[in-house]
């Protein structure tokens, strides 16, 4: 049957008896404040569980209750419904009766939905009710790259693919403009990046093997096979992706660099892409730059609690040198974009040299190294100075010379903001020092450092306790109030059990003490001896621990991060 009527869900669950009115109450006011649906916020304040509300629905409105990890919905009803429906009201449809349509929706009461799909399909719809996660886990399955994938792939077979060399690329790249006889393979490339920024991925590889081409993809840290390509396809695939990335596609001795950018869902995203000759072909990894990404605030970042107070504190220096330090991907830039977006007031001028400009600030001067033109670090720090600046960003300190100009400049009355490779903050000076700066020089111009990793969240979907015996071998002194939790894996993480990832942070504070030591060239363990002994300085391993206890992450997570210390 449709449902037409306009009912309201709190008013079935009390009418059938299963939800008091004032709990309807708490639950209405913590939707306000939350912006959560009804049925979250009911289930979240642990009134009535999920599937209680929608075996009420069920019973309610006579309806039947669809499980999506059982049923295979028709292909030919997901053509005629576009994934941006399907998403939006968080339907998909299940199988043709007669002269109807049967959809599986989390939210049956939405006729607006309702309608939508009948009027698309042009025939009476019989709703049945699914649980949220199953139907959008359902949309990525069905409407997601493999089923993509496959469609162009069906459209490529026994096509005769040519790479026309002549094409030139535009600053605003549509990847599926092509030529005709190359449409196929631009459409298979523009699937494949486009699932890959839906997925919230920050690497795209294509991976020629002796018999395929392997697609592989990167998100939260973990690497997942996408899709796997018929290696017939591996020379036309790569020379599409260097040509909309303004490469030399006649070049496959050497490794090349270019980019490109594409509007996804009205945003701009942008794409770092490098290639490298392997025995098998060149491997290609497509770095996403997401330039529509809010500005983190400090406090989004991850920092909390002293090593919040901590990082404000020394930012808030009118001059010296603060460096973020970690390994690659370990979220220096976002940090560092964080500390620029609190520190960018009116009353300040703010220039940064950047390698690549990753993401644009309002009000900031942000250029650019280019090697080849002779622009590096060094050169644009000299630049800088005489741009009467406030405070300089210089992406990373990679050479002496680049390393003597910003401490000088951060000894000259401005804030210095930079990046180094080190496992943790009391490193930084000693990564400075190997460079070649003098310890007297650091002591005297560092008043910080902020060192972090990346951790996997706790997937919400699939989030539930551990055992409070299992969870006492991990932490022997767990309080009785804290309950562990661990992702069970579902769809919606690609059974990982995690989704998201946030930063676990240590602070280096440079107080007269530490300056002391530093100047009296003493080792890395000594000053992280020091500093939280004396300064309370919390450990990454610790933060994570205190992350892992506020159920942020896991255990087994904040171990594997620091497995160093």
């Amino acid at each position: 049957m449709a449902v037409r009527e306009r009912k309201r869900l709190g008013d079935l669950l009390i009418a059938a008896g299963v939800l008091a009115p004032e709990q309807l109450k708490q639950a209405l006011e913590h939707q306000q404040q939350t912006k959560r649906k009804l049925g979250e916020a009911l289930v979240y304040l642990k009134f009535i569980t999920e599937e209680a509300i929608i075996n009420t629905l069920a019973d309610q409105l006579k309806i039947e209750v669809v499980n999506l990890d059982e049923v295979e919905p028709d292909m030919d009803l997901l053509r005629k419904i576009p994934e941006a429906t399907a998403r939006k009201y968080g339907l998909i449809p299940v199988s043709k009766e007669g002269n109807a349509v049967k959809i599986a929706i989390a939210d049956p009461l939405n006729i607006f939905a309702i309608d939508e799909v009948a009027i698309k399909l042009g025939c009476e719809v019989i709703v049945a009710i699914a649980r949220d996660q199953q139907v959008q886990a359902a949309i990525t399955r069905h409407y997601g790259v493999t089923s993509s994938i496959r469609e162009a792939l069906r459209s490529i077979k026994g096509t005769t693919m040519k790479v026309d060399e002549g094409e030139e690329e535009a600053a605003l790249v549509d990847i599926t403009a092509a030529p005709t006889e190359l449409a196929p393979v631009a459409k298979l490339l523009d699937t494949i990046v486009r699932q890959a920024v839906r997925e919230r991925a920050s690497d795209i590889h294509i991976e020629p093997d002796e018999e395929k081409l392997t697609i592989r993809t990167r998100v939260d840290g973990i690497m997942f096979v996408a899709a796997t390509i018929p290696k017939a396809l591996q020379a036309a695939l790569i020379s599409r992706a260097k040509v909309i990335s303004h490469m030399d596609i006649a070049e496959s001795r050497i490794p090349q660099d270019g980019r490109f950018k594409m509007d996804y869902e009205g945003k701009d995203v942008e794409f770092r892409v490098s290639t490298f000759p392997t025995i098998y072909g060149e491997n290609v990894v497509l770095r996403i730059l997401r330039k529509d990404a809010t500005m983190a605030r400090m406090e989004d970042t991850g920092l909390m609690d002293d090593s919040l107070k901590k990082a404000l504190s020394i930012l808030s220096t009118p001059f010296g040198i603060v460096v973020v330090t970690g390994p690659t991907g370990s979220g220096k830039t976002t940090t560092l974009y964080a500390a620029l977006n609190l520190l960018n007031t009116v009353d300040k001028h703010i220039i940064t040299v950047e390698d690549p400009v990753e993401y644009r600030l309002a009000g900031i001067r942000q250029a650019q190294v280019n090697v080849k033109a002779g622009l590096d670090f060094a050169k644009s720090m000299r630049a800088i100075l005489r741009q009467d600046p406030d405070i300089i960003m210089v992406g990373e300190i990679r050479d002496r010379e680049t390393a003597e100009i910003a401490i000088q400049a951060a000894m000259t009355g401005h804030l210095v903001l930079s990046s180094l490779h080190t496992n943790d903050a009391p490193s930084a000076v000693m990564r400075l020092v190997d460079i070649g700066i003098e310890p007297f020089m650091i002591s005297s111009a560092m008043v910080g450092a902020i060192a972090q990793r990346l951790v996997r969240r706790i997937c919400l979907h699939c989030k539930t306790p551990i055992a409070r015996e299992e969870a006492l071998k991990l932490v022997p002194k767990l309080p009785e109030r804290i309950t562990l939790n661990r992702g069970e894996g579902c769809m919606e993480c690609k059974k990982s059990g995690y989704s998201g990832r946030i930063a676990i942070f240590e602070v280096l504070v440079m107080d007269e003490q530490a300056k002391f030591m530093v100047t009296n060239k003493v080792s890395a363990a000594e000053l992280k001896d020091y500093a939280t002994k004396k300064q309370g300085m919390t450990t990454m391993r610790q933060d994570g621990i205190n992350k892992m206890l506020r159920g942020m992450t896991t255990y087994e997570e904040v171990k594997r991060v620091t497995s160093d210390y």
